[in-house]
């Protein structure tokens, strides 16, 4: 779990940067990377949200 965790936090930590570039200076080219960041969370969201159900789904199947 912590891995995952630090996989997340580590990708929402590299799109910082792009960020204020984008938001606080208009450089067009930091928009299109926090684009793709932000689609990379959105996946890494989704991967995570599948092992979390399988795992409860897993835990759910021994019990009954």
């Amino acid at each position: 779990m912590s891995a995952r965790f630090a996989q997340l936090k580590a990708l929402v930590d590299s799109l910082e940067a792009d960020f204020t570039k984008f938001y606080e200076k208009g450089n067009n080219a930091a928009g299109t990377r926090v684009r793709k960041g932000m689609q990379d969370l959105k996946n890494l969201a989704q991967e995570i949200r599948v092992e979390v159900q399988d795992k409860k789904n897993a835990e759910e199947g021994e019990e009954g």
